[in-house]
């Protein structure tokens, strides 16, 4: 068998890959997906001709379109990475569904619960494969994490604190200032500590959220509580004009787990344990930021022939993706042309 004669799913040649978009983050999958041998990036879209070939040289890929629709329809390419801003997720995913590519999209999946429901109608009624870009889901660090909750050592969860922020350039026309780029902390970065909430805890039953928002109408700095079923709560917050520590703790009725090195930590983590000794879990240090757990679960995906992963489970998304309209109905952050829900009192300042 030949690398181009690998079957859509359930085969054991290599995947071929396929990259739309052409940016930072098409930049540092593709040099994830060089970790994997099993993997071929045989083509890349963009919507200039210029950007994709350039991009194709870079990076060694055989073919380059100008278009998204000729990424799209290559024969050769059996699933698609969607790394265009969040805005054009919908647009971009739902071409390549479509067009009977399978599809690992990025995060936030969409820029609302409507358009991810729209998505995973698709795939699902195409029998194809999709998937959020919820990488950190697929790290061992959080693999194990998540685990060991489950396992109860540290009993009963109480608490999860997470934050996440850094200083995004003050130029408003930046995407993360920019509204109808889907700007703002919570989309950006506010995704990540909610997913975790989510993986660990559940959809909430109660969310709470307060903004600061910036000039343009997006938030600058978001903290949100969610109450979850059995009594946990989670205290999140988000941030693109401060540094945060981007530390991570999940506090149960018998012990605690910290991740001081915060949710993007590959390395490991620390559980506590009352009447133990404190212990550390290392795992080996992941060449890049660690994009290539996430593909290698796509392509385990696709060759047992499954059409969602249990590490990020579409319905997963569906309701991340529901706590954040919430979160935003809250602030009062809102997409140009999106509707006030009736009653909604915006809450940011």
């Amino acid at each position: 068998m030949g690398p181009h004669d690998a079957p859509r799913a359930g085969g054991t040649g290599a995947v071929r890959w396929g990259i739309l978009s052409t940016g930072g983050m098409a930049a540092a999958f593709a040099e994830a997906l060089r970790l994997l041998p099993d993997a071929e990036l045989v083509a890349v879209g963009s919507r200039s001709q210029a950007s994709a070939r350039r991009f194709a040289e870079r990076y060694g890929v055989p073919r380059a379109y100008g278009t998204w629709a000729g990424l799209a329809a290559d024969p050769d390419v059996d699933v698609v990475h969607v790394a265009t801003p969040h805005p054009a997720h919908h647009a971009a995913a739902g071409l390549c569904l479509e067009a009977g590519k399978h599809v690992l999209c990025e995060k936030p999946f969409t820029v609302s619960a409507a358009e991810a429901a729209d998505l995973v109608r698709l795939a699902r009624g195409r029998g194809l494969f999709l998937m959020e870009a919820m990488w950190t889901h697929c790290l061992p660090t959080v693999r194990r994490i998540a685990a060991l909750v489950r396992d109860g050592a540290i009993g009963d969860v109480r608490c999860l604190q997470a934050d996440l922020g850094f200083v995004a350039p003050a130029d408003p026309a930046h995407r993360l200032r920019d509204p109808a780029a889907g700007g703002g902390a919570l989309l950006d970065v506010g995704v990540y500590p909610v997913s975790l909430a989510h993986l660990l805890l559940g959809p909430p039953g109660h969310v709470a959220a307060w903004a600061a928002l910036t000039p343009e109408g997006v938030d600058g700095t978001t903290g949100v509580v969610l109450g979850h079923d059995g009594g946990a709560v989670s205290t999140l917050t988000c941030s693109i004009v401060a540094d945060t520590p981007g530390t991570v703790s999940i506090t149960g009725a018998t012990g605690r787990i910290d991740l001081p090195d915060g949710l993007f930590s590959a390395t490991g983590f620390t559980l506590h344990r009352r009447g133990r000794e404190p212990e550390e879990f290392r795992f080996p240090a992941s060449p890049g930021p660690g994009y290539h757990h996430e593909a290698a679960e796509v392509m385990r995906c696709l060759r047992a022939g499954e059409t969602e992963s249990p590490l990020v489970p579409l319905e997963g998304t569906l309701a991340v993706m529901a706590t954040l309209d919430t979160i935003r109905e809250r602030i009062g952050v809102r997409h140009p042309g999106e509707a006030v829900p009736d009653g909604a009192v915006p809450d940011g300042v």
